[in-house]
């Protein structure tokens, strides 16, 4: 048996080297977000030195190691088999979970995930024994997990929520109306005070508070630091103030810089103190449990051992930190996470990627509403002075190359950083394990709502991907629970069959997940590589570009013409799904084209107005072209889906005619569109003209179909909204090649 129990403290380890990694892809937006947000540096630079940040601080979350230990349930009513079941359920969970949340790209909390993986998997294991025990019941759970400690933690991530973002909001608004965003005129008055302040601020969050759980630390290092706080705190803001005013004298350095990138190895220093705990404290307290299990010789002994404090080995804790530090250089899910927290915060509009619903147009509405009522009783002078304030908010962008444009700017990318790594060292000093997920992201929004960056124009859509993040995280809660209990029973009742059972679907898991991401990357990719730089905006590389647009949608659509007809005679559901992505992949790059294109045309030249207005009209049709292709699928797969009645073998025949009609028309369209020249020639107005007759003419036929009885109600309505998208589709083309030869004609 021993070696089977060993076996399980293996696969224990292995789990925690994939929880490190799919971990830290999550994580990784916690202390990025503002440093990249920012632009404050190269993102290597920025990498570097949050990758000092991460292995200084994985050497300070010794502390909070019990949690795993001791923090939900009590161990010392478990034996030894129990824990290592409820080890084991806890890391095929975590690896799972956190892993299809890094896939789709939504930050989500570690340590929710941990606190209620624990919870679940150990009340499953603990009703079991209370089943198989005939002195105790169900009213005897209380005596298995540590309720109070759990309830407290859960409260403490709870209330995290609404201070992160309370603070947030008060700090950013002071900091705006002090610094405005014409910083660069106030820098010089109030820079160094700022820099002072903030990284003092750091320092003693940091290190005073946070020393208390480095396991390098004697307790006689500790006492020291905690005897002289007042001194080191003093000592810090004055000699930091001195030195970031000569530093702008001499170099004129600002004290932002400083304070983004020092406050980036601060954040990832307080992420690895705090949140090391939920990759590998549940290795550590199984491999505790192993060695107590060697100890006594027995695997029927309670674990009360875990009870007692722990010290964990330094090496151990940097081992961890540089399996961090490698996953957050190599995974391109930590780059999509990011990417989701700085879109919703960022200061000007663009493409957004959350739609609206009912929910936030109601939250944005009373928001409003309440707005203007203060602003109603706010004193003419006092309002007046903050409008001043929050003038010029694209200030920090002039003078910027727009492909190198930050999405806000130093002053918030700063407030960002000190607030979220006070409140989490505050945290991981009291020995709660805050979630850095929830307090980044809410300190984040807080920022970016306090610094207006939420205009009527994109705060339904930025309120929505707020609401999406903050259900995803009580549903990381619940899907943590119940799927650790399940794996858990599963763990109980079957043994090592099902131990190899699961391991293997947490592999599975990962590369499916895996595989899923790197298709949406490389959609995401090739819509981006479809987008115009702004360093090469000029007139010849816009027409260049427009025939490249259109050529790339006209060439989709023959295809999935064809595929939708032949998928609708065959009844075939699958292959119409697959025509829908298709499709919606397509109006989504469509329409990304025509949200960032006014940004362009901001930039043009008066010479270039004739050019932008052709081109506008290029994508106009283009989006006429994908709404007729959905008119099309839409209800085409709606009568597969719910299991209509077949079209007619006649119809069937028909639409066979009608796609080979439209290839031939498309190949003539798409030679014109890939050509440098395109010409709306002869050819094709009469390949046009004779399609919108057999269309007509199969339009006559179904009305016929319809007098005889021959075709049914649903039937007819498919069939008949078939042909008319299919001769819009057809006239919608051609006037694409119409607006791409006056494009071409018109140009200089």
């Amino acid at each position: 048996m021993e070696a089977l129990y060993l076996g399980l403290v293996i696969v224990l380890a292995f789990l925690a080297i994939s929880d490190l990694i799919v971990g830290v892809s999550n994580d990784a937006v916690n202390f990025l977000n503002s440093a990249v947000g920012s632009k404050v540096a190269p993102l290597k630079l920025i990498l570097f030195i949050a990758s000092i940040g991460v292995v200084v601080g994985a050497t300070f979350s010794s502390g909070l190691m019990e949690i795993a230990r001791k923090g939900i349930f009590n161990p010392d009513q478990f034996f030894f088999t129990e824990v290592m079941i409820i080890f084991v359920a806890v890391m095929i969970t975590d690896v799972i979970l956190l892993d299809m949340y890094n896939t789709f790209g939504l930050p989500t909390s570690t340590t929710v995930s941990l606190i209620f993986e624990l919870l679940g998997a150990s009340v499953a294991v603990a009703m079991f024994k209370i089943f198989e025990s005939e002195v105790h019941s169900i009213a005897d759970l209380g005596n298995y997990i540590n309720t109070a400690k759990a309830l407290a933690i859960i409260s403490g991530i709870l209330i995290s929520i609404f201070v992160a973002f309370f603070v947030g909001t008060i700090i950013q608004y002071f900091s705006r109306i002090l610094f405005t965003f014409n910083f660069k005129r106030t820098i010089p008055y109030f820079g160094a005070i700022w820099g002072g302040l903030a990284i003092s601020a750091i320092v003693y969050f940091i290190l005073i508070k946070g020393a208390k759980g480095a396991s390098f630390l004697s307790e006689e290092n500790v006492a020291w630091i905690k005897t002289h706080t007042w001194q080191i705190l003093l000592v810090s803001f004055f000699g930091l103030t001195l030195m970031f005013q000569v530093l702008y004298w001499l170099f004129r350095v600002s004290s932002l810089k400083v304070i983004v990138l020092v406050g980036t190895f601060a954040l990832a220093m307080s992420f690895a103190g705090n949140d090391l705990v939920n990759f590998i404290g549940v290795p550590m307290a199984g491999l505790a449990s192993y060695q107590e299990y060697v100890a006594q010789g027995s695997d029927q002994v309670l674990m009360t051992a875990l009870s007692e404090p722990v010290k964990v080995n330094t090496l151990y804790l940097l081992a961890a930190g540089l399996i961090m530090v490698l996953a957050l250089w190599t995974s391109r899910k930590a780059r999509a996470v990011t990417a989701t927290e700085v879109n919703l915060g960022r200061q000007y509009e663009g493409t957004e990627r959350f739609s609206s619903t009912g929910f936030s147009r109601t939250v944005v509405r009373m928001t409003l509403a309440l707005s203007s009522n203060v602003e109603k009783i706010t004193p003419v002078r006092v309002k007046n002075f903050i409008e001043r304030r929050f003038e010029n908010p694209r200030a920090f962008l002039e003078g910027v190359d727009p492909k190198d444009a930050p999405a806000f700017d130093m002053i918030r990318a700063s407030v960002n950083l000190v607030v979220a790594s006070t409140l989490i060292a505050l945290g991981t000093s009291l020995k709660l394990p805050l979630s850095t997920t929830y307090v980044t992201f809410m300190v984040a929004m807080a920022t970016s709502l306090s610094d207006r960056a939420w205009g009527k124009d994109s705060a339904v859509y930025r309120v929505t991907g707020v609401f999406i993040v903050i259900a995803g995280w009580f549903l990381t809660a619940i899907t943590a629970f119940l799927l650790a209990a399940v794996f858990a029973s599963v763990l109980h009742l079957t043994g090592p069959i099902g131990t190899a059972i699961l391991v293997l679907l947490a592999v599975f898991s990962v590369v499916r997940t895996q595989i899923i991401f790197r298709r949406r990357e490389k959609v995401n990719s090739a819509s981006q590589d479809q987008q115009i730089e702004s360093d090469k905006l000029t007139e010849n590389n816009i027409v260049s570009h427009c025939i490249s647009r259109a050529a790339t949608v006209l060439t989709s659509v023959p295809v999935i013409i064809e595929n939708t007809y032949d998928a609708l005679a065959q009844n075939n559901l699958r292959e119409m799904r697959k025509a829908d992505g298709i499709i919606k992949n397509l109006n989504e790059g469509i329409r990304q084209e025509r949200v960032t294109f006014p940004q362009k045309i901001e930039r043009f030249p008066e010479t270039f107005l004739e050019t932008g207005s052709y081109y506008i009209q290029v994508l106009d049709y283009l989006k006429e072209v994908g709404n007729c292709l959905t008119f099309i699928v839409k209800p085409s797969l709606e009568h597969i889906d719910n299991n209509h009645q077949e079209i007619l073998d006649i119809q069937k025949e028909e639409l066979k005619q009608l796609s080979a009609g439209i290839n031939e028309y498309f190949r003539e369209i798409i030679a014109q569109a890939t050509d440098n020249e395109p010409n709306d020639n002869e050819k094709i107005k009469q390949q046009e003209h004779a399609l919108v007759e057999q269309i007509n003419k199969l339009k006559k036929k179904q009305i016929k179909r319809i007098k005889s009885g021959e075709s049914k109600t649903r039937n007819s309505m498919l069939y008949l909204n078939i042909l008319e998208e299919s001769r819009k589709l057809v006239i919608y083309t051609h006037s694409v090649i119409k607006a791409l030869d006056e494009l071409f004609k018109n140009k200089p």
